[in-house]
Parts: structure tokens; sequence; C-alpha cells
């Protein structure tokens, strides 16, 4: 094993470096990876979870909410103990004890237009877990700009949607959703973000090792009423503002 692993990491990453296209070149890459994970809440919490447990390097978690009775039923970094505490601080100690040999930086600021770049630093890629639209475009923006990949998911109920944005191969999230809808609480299932946040840590790391296709060009579609999974092509906007 690489001088890079400890034999309790070797041990701890078996699993996945069995796989042919992964192995040892794919976790070193997996550990020298930074993600940027804006959100610790229903779809934070299980990406952030995921991406930990296989061992990212430096997971940069951003969210300016404290925890609240009713983050309880779906944004699982959170205990009743932390209750009034800062989501990004128990998210901290939750990952740190799933996996101590991976960083976690916690973030406690808003995701906006004048503290983007400083929030993502140098993160090589995006998670979008945010649950309104407005700071999801400021995300948005700031990855065409920087021509980063940018992970989105979204749920709403027991339904759930997930895509790869990759300026300027892909659409961005403007040319996909050119509308702006009122930001209000909405229902949500916590098995459902728990999916799509699982499936965005495996985008991420699909990625980062280069395993398999990404959802670029798609949008993948979750009705968990039916348990029906669908693909709908997405496609750049001329005219869209942002990358047009």
């Amino acid at each position: 094993m690489d001088s890079l692993f400890t034999e309790q990491e070797r041990r701890r990453y078996d699993r996945q470096i069995m796989l042919p296209d992964w192995g040892i070149k794919g976790q070193k890459q997996v550990k020298e990876a930074t993600v940027f994970i804006a959100g610790a809440g229903g779809l934070g919490s299980p990406a952030a979870i995921y991406l930990a447990v296989a061992g990212a390097g430096t997971i940069r978690i951003c969210d300016d909410g404290e925890v609240e009775h009713s983050n309880l039923n779906r944004q699982i970094l959170h205990m009743e103990a932390d209750i009034d505490k800062k989501k990004v601080f128990s998210a901290q100690r939750r990952l740190q004890a799933l996996n101590p040999y991976v960083k976690v930086e916690p973030l406690f600021d808003r995701v906006a237009t004048d503290t983007v770049e400083r929030l993502v630093g140098g993160a090589q890629i995006i998670l979008d877990c945010l649950d309104n639209l407005h700071t999801r475009l400021v995300l948005n923006e700031y990855a065409v700009k920087k021509r980063l990949p940018l992970i989105h998911g979204a749920v709403h109920g027991l339904a759930g949607q997930l895509t790869f944005i990759h300026p300027p191969e892909t659409p961005c999230l403007r040319c996909i959703f050119p509308g702006n809808p009122p930001r209000d609480t909405f229902p949500v299932v916590g098995a459902a973000p728990g999916i799509i946040g699982a499936f965005q840590a495996l985008e991420a790391l699909k990625h980062i090792t280069g395993i398999g296709e990404t959802l670029k060009g798609k949008l993948l579609i979750m009705d968990g009423e039916t348990m029906e999974f669908s693909q709908v092509r997405v496609r750049k906007n001329p005219g869209c503002p942002v990358c047009g």
C-alpha cells in the first residue's frame, strides 16, 4: 500500500479499492480532493456522510443555520442534543467521528455573491445541497465563471431530482430552471433527501475517480411514491444570461 495511507485506512477503504477502475490510484484521487458542500441539511447530511466515509480528503461544509426540532426527520448529521447549535459544528463532529482521516472545515456563513469565492476556496467540485433557488443560482454563476463542476440536488415531499452541471460542456442551472419560484417551507420525507444526497456523493466520487458516467446533460427525476426513476435530456439555452 502506498505510504499516503495507513494500514487502518487500507482496511477502511478496502472494498472500494477492490473496484478495478478505482484501485489505489482512485483512492489517492479521493484523498487529495477538496469538496465544497453548500448546506448541512437534508441533502448535505447524506452527501457529506458518504463522502467522508469514502475518504474525501477535505470537506468544506457551509451553512448559516442552527439545528431546529423540525430538521431532525431528515438532517441526519444532527441530534436532539444539537438543538440551537450551529449546524456546521455538529456536522463537523459527526463526520470526524465517522472518519478521523478526513479534514472537515465548518463554514458558518451564507453563500452570497460577495462570499461565494471565499467559501468555495480551493474546492475542485461543488455540491448544491441548498433549499432555495436564489442561493443555488449564486453557486451556479460562480461555477460557470470558474468552470467548476456543480452537482445539483433537490427534493419535495417524496420526490427528488439530480443533475451534473459542468460549464461550458453542459447547460447551467439557469438554463434548466429559468424562473424564480417563491421561497417557502415545503414538505419532505427524510428518506427522499437521503436518496438524492447519497446520489450527489456518488456523482462526486465518479467525477473525482473518473469512473462511469455522470449525469452531464441529463436531469434524473425520482418519484418516490411510485418508485419510478426517469432521465430527461437538458439543453443549453443560447440566450441564457449566465452561460449563453
